[in-house]
């Protein structure tokens, strides 16, 4: 959490000095993301994220790097591999990402069942989890994706980080009833919710509704509560519509600052190891920096080739045009 708290503060700074075009902070939000991920087997789960997921991706192993490289406008969705480190590219639709997650989870049942029919040993189900926000939900692929899931049963958590804020408009102006867990009720999902700035209670919620998952149980549905701190995203003013008073008033208790001091008072670290910490994960920030400048730029055909695995005529003819323009240009 304390690298992922770093690294966003630094990837705000980079974004104000020019490094990336945009970014979408997560303030606020570590012990949600961190947590979560750390109740997965990522040898057979799947993590479906937002644009606002780089503490998961960080905490499934992610190379930072290449996470980052997708926020630079030179590669759609993300550099790394996602079938090795089992997180699927961003997803920059808001609510796409649920929609993923139920049709990957969906086809591990799907070949479980194949499984069983062989007569092979099925020793639970791989489970997706996806990430969407309190404003994501009021999305009709919501909807559609969490319905799908509870007549299917399909293995997959929809983890709500509910933070306060669609963009400009607060929680309770856009979920009738404050809470996206009460839908799950009308789905046949169980559904929870958790102090989303407590890691460990995080951690244990999360575990509950994976095992519920993986055993053929069902989806489950996890609101972490939490709060944005900072803006939706770097273009945004939230001096706009909310104050600096009510920030501080509204936002809780600091996840990071928190698990710190839970760690001390349990006698599981000490503060110079957590100073340490904090001192690793600067550095690793740095090195982050270093290594998106030395990226050079995307060879420019990219944007033809990896679209169609069988490019149409339409699309080769525009890669043509491109090619023609730029070689004059």
């Amino acid at each position: 959490m304390t690298a992922v708290r770093q690294l966003d503060v630094s990837a705000i700074a980079w974004q104000r000095q020019g490094i990336l075009p945009a970014y979408a902070p997560e303030l606020g939000q570590e012990a949600a993301q961190v947590g979560s991920v750390l109740a997965l087997d990522l040898t057979r789960d799947f993590v479906f994220p937002t644009y606002r997921e780089m503490g998961a991706a960080r905490a499934a192993g992610v190379d930072m790097v290449e996470y980052l490289a997708s926020h630079l406008a030179t590669w759609h969705g993300g550099m790394w591999d996602a079938a090795a480190t089992h997180v699927a590219p961003l997803q920059a639709v808001v609510a796409g990402s649920v929609l993923h997650a139920v049709g990957w989870a969906h086809g591990q049942t799907l070949r479980a069942r194949a499984a069983a029919r062989a007569g092979a040993p099925v020793d639970g189900l791989g489970v997706a989890i996806a990430y969407l926000g309190d404003g994501a939900s009021s999305q009709g692929d919501v909807h559609e994706a969490m319905n799908f899931a509870g007549v299917f049963a399909a293995p997959v958590v929809f983890f709500v980080q509910n933070n306060g804020w669609a963009i400009s408009v607060p929680t309770e102006r856009q979920v009738a009833g404050g809470s996206v867990a009460a839908r799950g009720a009308g789905y046949g999902i169980p559904a929870l919710q958790v102090d989303g700035n407590d890691a460990a209670a995080v951690l244990t919620a999360t575990r509950r509704a994976v095992a519920r998952a993986r055993a053929g149980h069902g989806p489950v549905i996890v609101e972490a509560m939490t709060y944005r701190r900072g803006p939706h995203s770097t273009s945004d003013d939230p001096g706009r519509y909310r104050t600096l008073e009510q920030e501080r008033a509204d936002a809780g208790a600091d996840p990071v600052v928190s698990l710190r001091q839970r760690l001390v008072a349990e006698h599981v670290a000490d503060t110079a190891t957590l100073d340490a910490a904090d001192a690793a994960a600067a550095a690793a920030a740095e090195s982050v920096r270093e290594g998106l400048l030395a990226l050079g730029p995307r060879p420019g055909a990219e944007m033809f080739d990896l679209v169609f695995a069988e490019p149409t005529e339409q699309l080769m003819r525009q890669k043509a045009a491109w090619r023609e323009e730029s070689e004059h240009a």
